[in-house]
């Protein structure tokens, strides 16, 4: 998106136009009565990718309620938001607008203030309290009544619809990864059977139908077992059968793949256009908060929708007004205080390597013990102990006051929380830690990258289902381990909280601060992660940024999570970088979660391409029709939405199992009460317990005996933390030499 960042001097060529000239009306209201323009002018717009400021746009405000812009009067429109169904906040010091539709927002700046009343006085005829609305309810009212009558036809129809959506999503996994399963026995069998493959023509016709069907049946089987009768089955296969079943897999299975996901993208798109009716008829409120600026998950809580129907709010008073059932007033308006919007208050956020440890020898937790010749693989569990509870309360009662506020000051109640404290949440990021293994064994610089870049992209993965819980806040001193990619975390800082983690692996490590800010702007949460991230592999050092992420349609219609925004991954020692985009699912896209990027050459020129989407997969483009897949997605369990949206690792988090079980430190985030507790299902456990040791962290402050941080210190002058060493000798220990405070 291009166009100047305009400043002060640049008033006079941004007052606003309240009559609409010529250029205008035919670039945007099309000649149609009912979008005649109201209102419009130069605006500034900020940019959708962070630390790029405001840019110059102009904007259209139609008599139906629309609010588009683009570059110029001139050109097409690039986004636009229905006002009757916004979320309006306002700071009047800043002259500010904040515009939240659910799906994207618009943060719009006024230079003057004579254009912030203009506009703030043609938004206001769009909320529940202004005259034109009250116009507008009067000659929608039979079409109310007429809608009434065929919403009960179409809830039958929705909830349907909404189970195939579901079957559908998880039968997509299942065949791709069937397929992938398929082709590599496929290839196998070929290999071995290939000195006994039967010559002559007269086999081809016949055999290649017979490893078509065997292919794709035996998606759909269970694997015969190697007994005899099973032997004498394959005998009838000949090995025609099995390199023909290779080539009928890729040239069928595929397309079947892309038509499934085709469909299942339309369907997406049928329901998010029937929300307005669906949300009604959708018994859960899949709540969203996020206390710490941690991402977060989702589940579904009963209640019916129409105790949280829209409301409009002019001042951030108690003052609601409530809508009837099943009917839309208008835009819910909120004034935002100047004094919580300074831009230059996000806490920081780095992840950096703690470069005197490169020498250190890079070992396992299996490694360290002596008899690891006999260990035996951990048996690890696939189901959670018990599911969430049913009800999470009323998110919007907490949240009405605090619309453009941070968030990480707020109490909430467990209900709102997920069995895992925000050091397990790191954790979850380096699921696909693998990738680095794979970036590490790399001799070529741009497949190197190429995997780095595809593990900073997977640490999304597991959001997915994740947009409406938090997870629970650590306490100072409160540790975090995982032995699979020797990952150890602490939190260093209460206020505002900081936390520090590390972690190693075959030929990388990695070092990192995470800390955060969240905000909500009526409609949306936004997370504002800052900083950067490291990862030294050999003398190399690649580091990026995080892009904001979003949770939309939080109070009606269909809650979901998307990450915007720009990531650069620089290789800090010759210039190298790989800039991906998060693509913002736009007012026409149809592809959410799409994410592209390009590899650069030291001196800037580009040399290969990635796309693919955050929640499924990363490719490398070779040429015109070849693409590498670097990385997908693990399928989610098949119940993963009854249990907090949990994938197969994230349940494993919490588990305490016999290898480490006498291992862990106290402070180990296994052994808090109110996680085990609300994990177990006991939601009055859980809540008495996470009161009682928070109180015990004030007292300890008030107290002066708060716990300094034990395995990290912050670099003198910045933000950064760096991991010191010594907590994997104190574990082969026991812990003897060390001392460890009592949290809970």
């Amino acid at each position: 998106m291009q166009g100047d960042n305009p400043t002060l001097s640049d008033a006079a060529a941004l007052t606003l136009n309240v009559s609409a000239s010529p250029i205008a009306s035919s670039s945007h209201s099309h000649g149609d009565p009912r979008n005649e323009i109201i209102c419009e002018g130069w605006l500034l717009k900020k940019r959708r990718k962070k630390l790029q400021g405001y840019a110059r746009r102009y904007f259209v405000l139609q008599s139906e309620g629309i609010l588009l812009y683009s570059f110029d009067p001139n050109s097409k429109v690039r986004d636009q938001i229905s006002l009757p169904g916004a979320a309006i906040s306002s700071s009047p010091g800043r002259k500010d607008i904040h515009v939240d539709s659910g799906r994207v927002t618009f943060h719009i700046k006024c230079l003057t203030k004579e254009d912030f009343d203009r506009w703030m006085s043609s938004m206001r005829k769009f909320t529940s309290t202004g005259s034109e609305m009250e116009k507008v309810k009067l000659k929608r009212s039979h079409s109310h009544s007429r809608a009434a009558t065929s919403i009960g036809i179409h809830a039958g129809k929705l909830q349907h619809a909404t189970i195939v959506l579901d079957e559908m999503s998880m039968t997509i996994d299942d065949l791709s990864n069937a397929c992938l399963r398929l082709e590599e026995d496929d290839k196998r069998s070929f290999r071995s059977m290939d000195k006994n493959r039967p010559q002559g023509p007269r086999h081809k016709d016949k055999d290649k139908d017979d490893g078509k069907s065997h292919s794709l049946l035996s998606i759909f089987k269970k694997p015969h077992s190697t007994t005899s009768g099973s032997s004498h089955h394959r005998s009838n296969f000949n090995s025609e059968s099995f390199s023909q079943s290779s080539i009928v897999t890729s040239e069928n299975l595929a397309p079947l793949i892309v038509k499934l996901r085709e469909q299942h993208n339309t369907l997406s798109d049928l329901l998010q256009s029937m929300s307005p009716i669906h949300s009604h008829y959708r018994s859960p409120l899949q709540q969203t908060i996020n206390e710490e600026g941690g991402l977060i998950p989702t589940i579904r809580a009963p209640g019916s929708m129409h105790s949280l129907n829209r409301a409009s709010m002019s001042t951030v008073s108690d003052s609601w007004y409530d809508a009837s059932e099943g009917e839309e007033l208008g835009a819910e308006e909120y004034t935002v205080q100047d004094d919580l919007e300074d831009e230059e208050t996000v806490i920081k956020e780095s992840t950096f390597v703690d470069t005197d440890s490169s020498a250190r020898e890079v070992t396992s937790d299996v490694e360290e013990t002596p008899n690891d010749t006999l260990s035996l693989p951990v048996d690890r569990r696939t189901l959670l102990p018990s599911r969430p509870p049913a009800d999470e309360g009323s998110l919007i009662s907490i949240l009405r006051k605090n619309v453009g506020q941070d968030l990480s000051n707020i109490a909430f109640p467990v209900t709102f929380n997920e069995p895992l404290t925000l050091l397990q949440r790191s954790a979850e990021e380096l699921e696909y830690y693998e990738l680095l293994d794979k970036a590490a064994s790399s001799s070529d610089w741009i497949e190197r990258i190429c995997y780095v870049a595809a593990f900073a992209v997977s640490g999304y993965a597991c959001t997915k289902h994740r947009s409406g819980r938090k997870g629970f806040t650590p306490l100072l001193g409160e540790t975090f381990e995982d032995v699979r990619m020797n990952f150890i975390a602490e939190k260093v800082v209460h206020k505002p909280l900081v936390i520090a983690y590390h972690a190693e692996g075959r030929g990388w490590e990695l070092t990192a601060t995470q800390a955060g800010k969240t905000k909500f702007w009526g409609k949306s949460f936004e997370i504002i992660p800052t900083g950067i991230n490291k990862v030294q592999i050999g003398s190399e050092v690649f580091q990026w940024n995080k892009p904001s992420s979003f949770t939309r349609n939080l109070v009606m219609g269909t809650k979901y999570l998307e990450h915007c925004g720009e990531m650069v991954i620089r290789n800090t020692g010759d210039g190298t970088k790989c800039v991906l985009d998060f693509k913002e699912t736009g007012y026409w896209a149809s592809s959410p979660n799409v994410v592209s990027g390009t590899i650069f050459s030291r001196d800037d020129k580009p040399v290969g391409c990635l796309e693919g989407k955050w929640d499924e997969q990363i490719t490398q483009k070779l040429d015109s029709n070849t693409f590498k897949v670097l990385w997908r997605a693990a399928p989610f369990p098949r119940d993963a939405s009854e249990y907090y949206g949990y994938t197969y690792f994230g349940i494993t988090l919490n588990e305490k199992t016999p290898d480490i079980k006498d291992k862990l430190p106290s402070t180990d985030s296994r052994f808090r009460p109110d996680v085990r507790a609300l994990e177990e299902g006991d939601v009055e456990r859980a809540e008495q317990e996470k009161q009682r040791v928070e109180q015990m962290q004030r007292e300890r402050r008030q107290n002066g005996q708060e716990p300094r941080p034990k395995w990290f210190k912050q670099v003198n002058g910045s933000d950064e933390w760096i991991y010191i060493g010594g907590y994997w000798e104190a574990r082969r220990d026991g812990w003897k030499n060390t001392s460890i405070q009592t949290l809970w």
